[in-house]
């Protein structure tokens, strides 16, 4: 079957690296720094992939504006305390470098700081098979279609040719924005029926059955 897709813009947390846990803990330790009532896991893991001060603001619409660089300081400071051990999802390291080597392009959208991916894509041995990034400090945050649309100019690509993988319904909004198809995948941050409405091609349980869909469709 002739290839579908050129460009594969992966999302980075909840879709390559297991770090949900992490980030919905790191979120109800700093609220509780400050004296906020602790956030529900579900509506942590909602603003997952969210850019970080949007993210927060989204969590805690009543803090004061003066109170959110605490916030955002108590999160970092539990956070980055672990996120050098927080390990990529099973199969990734493999399909990653197969994908590569099949002739795609690969790319990072992520509400993750540059510097935080930066830092993820070192430890993780991943930065070799990557040919662009976007992060939410340099652009748009998602659902807004800036980062998938800045990828393509860059990379030259296709927006026909190009698919979205991620594990939020940013993610998947963000790929409808920018017209271009998505895949979504449901051992992440989001549960299945968050992903439904935004049609994508397919939803997977597991990153070895997305390499497969990859592998077989794309």
């Amino acid at each position: 079957m002739p290839k579908q897709f050129d460009l594969l813009i992966f999302d980075w947390d909840g879709t390559l690296m297991d770090s949900a846990g992490v980030i919905v803990d790191s979120i109800q330790r700093a609220c509780a720094d400050i004296g906020l009532p602790t956030p529900t896991e579900h509506a942590s893991r909602q603003i997952i992939g969210l850019g970080l001060v949007q993210a927060l603001q989204a969590l805690v619409p009543d803090l004061p504006a003066d109170d959110y660089p605490r916030l955002v300081e108590r999160y970092r400071h539990h956070y980055l305390g672990r996120d050098a051990a927080i390990p990529l999802f099973p199969g990734v390291v493999d399909g990653i470098r197969a994908l590569h080597a099949s002739g795609f392009q690969l790319a990072v959208a992520t509400g993750k700081s540059h510097a935080g991916l930066s830092r993820a894509l070192d430890a993780s041995g991943l930065r070799p098979w990557f040919c662009a990034t976007r992060c939410a400090d340099q652009t748009h945050s998602k659902p807004h279609p800036a980062m998938v649309l800045e990828l393509i100019a860059e990379l030259g690509a296709d927006p026909a040719r190009t698919l979205v993988i991620g594990d939020t319904s940013h993610d998947l909004l963000m790929a409808a924005n920018a017209g271009v198809a998505s895949l979504g995948v449901t051992y992440g941050a989001h549960e299945a029926a968050s992903l439904h409405p935004h049609a994508p091609a397919a939803l997977l349980d597991s990153f070895d059955a997305v390499y497969a869909w990859l592998d077989a469709n794309a």
